[in-house]
């Protein structure tokens, strides 16, 4: 095995909770200057100031730019057809979003060949590591019969680190209620399986009730599953209740929160992954973030990539929106896009966690070209990705690093 010794790192943020008492915002705080990351065979191999660095086969100079690990983004809808520009120049213009927008990707993306929803799907992972994501998660959704669900699960698990199923997206247009329930939670689910680790569902007003969302992630906990919740994104219609009720890895949008949904997600382990590209792109309020953090409940940003309501694989502008408009501090912010993410997705532990640096783990890390990482919300909307390593591997598509500046 070949190693490379990364150096010159003018700002290192690990993340590493080893770093600072398990706490995700302390970790992220934890700067070093001066310092260097070996990898080798997809790990990282060594950390620690440049001047002890070890030898290595080969050397590359960041010239004093920062480096951070790479995003882990914890909700996306990757694998659909379709555009959806003219609904959203609609929307700003006053419409407001229903759940019903989604139908209009569900007819595209059933006339799309496998072909054409693979290669737009990996397109939008390559678009997402180019900027930085080095763990991705995927969603099926814009299927909603058993046949074209089957087809995204495979799809997606072919580009995606992490598969979910979102057969309980919405009722499709036509489809009788009570029969089409009955489809998601067995002839549907039994075909994914194979494919898929979780099993999501859209708890939402104008989507599925609390109790049939109840219905639907039994039945995927006893097929092996693990249970995550779009909830409370329009209104306080009961998502986050059921979500910490089952031990659900995480709650998603968390836009409506009560005093009581604050505390329960406090006092458990459900993530609350918050989408900020999402509030903005519906104009919706923004979650709580500042309220949820103080109150003691651990968070997660996500993309939310999708046609109809937040068109970005930006992990970047999570994080400076989150800054901006939320509220959180700049190692909040990272700690969420990392660590959070991680743990939504159940790889914050063993051996092959994301989310941190740290020596044995993955070698998963971006250097921005800036001094700081605090110019990710400081330059906003400026690209500022000058180098991607995934599982040790320098990727394609990103600007290759120089040497000192």
């Amino acid at each position: 095995m070949t190693s490379e010794l990364i150096t010159d790192i003018g700002e290192l943020r690990t993340m590493d909770p080893a770093d600072a008492d398990g706490s995700d915002a302390a970790a992220a705080s934890v700067v070093r200057h001066d310092q260097a990351v070996v990898v080798e065979g997809g790990r990282v191999a060594w950390v620690g100031p440049a001047a002890d660095a070890p030898a290595a086969d080969h050397r590359t100079s960041v010239g004093g730019r920062a480096c951070l690990p790479g995003w882990v983004d914890s909700h996306t809808h990757l694998v659909f057809a379709g555009d959806r520009a003219t609904e959203f120049v609609d929307r700003m213009a006053g419409r407001p979003y229903e759940a019903g927008g989604i139908m209009t990707t569900v007819a595209a993306t059933r006339d799309a060949t496998d072909e054409e929803l693979s290669r737009s799907a990996a397109a939008l992972v390559d678009e997402a590591v180019a900027q930085g994501t080095t763990t991705i998660e995927a969603k099926t959704g814009y299927g909603l019969d058993v046949d074209t669900e089957l087809r995204l699960a495979r799809i997606a698990a072919q580009v995606a680190d992490v598969v979910t199923f979102l057969g309980a997206h919405v009722v499709p247009t036509g489809v009788d209620r009570r029969t089409y329930l009955d489809l998601v939670t067995g002839p549907m689910l039994d075909a994914v399986r194979p494919h898929v680790g979780f099993i999501d569902v859209f708890c939402e007003s104008g989507a599925f009730s609390p109790d049939e969302s109840r219905a639907v992630l039994l039945a995927g906990r006893a097929a092996g599953l693990g249970l995550r919740v779009h909830g409370n994104q329009l209104g306080e219609t009961g998502g986050v209740a059921l979500a910490v009720e089952l031990g659900a890895a995480s709650v998603d949008h968390c836009n409506h929160l009560s005093a009581a949904d604050v505390d329960a997600l406090a006092g458990s382990d459900t993530i609350a992954t918050l989408l900020p590209a999402c509030d903005l792109s519906t104009r919706a309020p923004f979650a709580p973030a500042r309220t949820l953090v103080d109150a003691g409940a651990r968070i997660a940003l996500a993309s939310n990539c999708n046609p109809g309501t937040s068109f970005t694989s930006s992990m970047q502008f999570q994080v400076a929106t989150a800054v901006l408009q939320q509220r959180l501090t700049l190692e909040e912010a990272l700690g969420a896009a990392t660590l959070g993410g991680a743990a939504a997705l159940g790889l914050d532990t063993g051996t092959d966690a994301v989310g941190s640096i740290h020596v044995g783990g993955p070698a998963d890390l971006q250097v921005i070209d800036a001094p700081t990482a605090a110019h990710i919300p400081y330059r906003i909307g400026t690209p500022l990705t000058a180098a991607v390593w995934q599982r040790g591997r320098r990727t394609t598509g990103v600007t290759a690093v120089g040497g000192p500046r």
